[in-house]
């Protein structure tokens, strides 16, 4: 068990609701793993209480925060300072303590990677369709455009958003790259044309998880491969439909995984090595009793 002393680090995770997270399992396990005096908790923020909570928790000497749902711009107000990735994507997942408050980073988008090349999925020349337009989705296109995609396709039940999504990602690239769709004009991409799929809405997140934001099969025809951002349950309708369609399919839990790393390893300046995110990766799947 880990000891608690006057030396202890406090690290956790803001957010609204938190009482499904499984985050502390992947920063105490490194914790322990590394035997750092560390530890980490889940802290529930209400609805207009966030700058003073990051006040609170830079007054209380917090080394590190993670911030989920739904803070993730809202926050950007409340940091000294912010990376520069983190500023095109307009969200942020983790806060790094500098001397003047915490400075913002986003690491879904790097950990999306990880977890997506962990699973032998390439981004570089891929076609690749977003389903939906809001921060998750934002963070997957502009990673998928800076790792050389050769075209986006923002799919959302409102076209103006994906349009929005859309022109801020062609603005920021200098290249007409990002497409919007509505999510019903799939019928519009190029026909027998198979496509990498990310599904970025919250749509099959548990405990509804017999939804999928589209449910025609034809749409899943068009997908050699589909990554589902959610990580409850581990399979999706979304996946099932993906495998039914012939596909391979992956849930979001190396996705969270790696942000997870990632911020662990900002906070600390270290290098966490596969073997230990492997590591932590079967704790995370035991606490939610995925057998795989």
């Amino acid at each position: 068990m880990q000891a608690i002393d006057g030396h202890t680090r406090l690290c956790g995770l803001i957010g609204n609701p938190i009482g499904h997270t499984i985050s502390p399992v992947i920063h105490n396990t490194l914790a322990q793993r590394e035997g750092r005096n560390l530890v980490y908790v889940p802290f529930h923020v209400e609805e207009g209480r966030l700058r003073k909570a990051i006040e609170g928790a830079f007054a209380l000497d917090i080394h590190g925060l993670n911030v989920t749902v739904p803070y993730k711009s809202e926050v950007i107000g409340c940091l000294a300072e912010m990376d520069g990735m983190a500023g095109k994507i307009g969200a942020v997942n983790t806060l790094v303590r500098t001397a003047n408050g915490y400075k913002g980073y986003n690491t879904d988008a790097t950990g999306l990677y990880r977890a997506m090349r962990s699973e032998g999925i390439c981004i570089e020349g891929e076609e690749i369709l977003i389903l939906g337009a809001g921060g998750a989705a934002r963070a997957a296109a502009f990673l998928c455009v800076s790792k050389g995609a050769a075209r986006i396709y923002i799919m959302n039940r409102t076209k103006e958003k994906a349009q929005k999504v859309a022109e801020e990602i062609n603005h920021v690239f200098g290249k007409e790259c990002a497409v919007p769709l509505r999510l019903e004009d799939y019928g519009k991409l190029q026909a027998g044309k198979k496509y990498l799929a990310i599904q970025a809405t919250s749509v099959g997140l548990y405990p509804d998880a017999d939804a999928a934001v589209i449910e025609d099969g034809a749409f899943y025809e068009r997908i050699h491969t589909g990554f589902d951002l959610i990580y409850r349950p581990s399979c999706t309708r979304f996946m099932k439909l993906v495998r039914n369609a012939g596909g391979k399919a992956c849930h979001g839990l190396k996705m969270l995984l790696y942000q997870g790393v990632e911020a662990y390893e900002l906070w600390n300046d270290v290098s966490v090595s596969e073997e230990d995110a492997r590591m932590v990766y079967d704790k995370m799947k035991e606490a939610m009793g995925i057998e795989e």
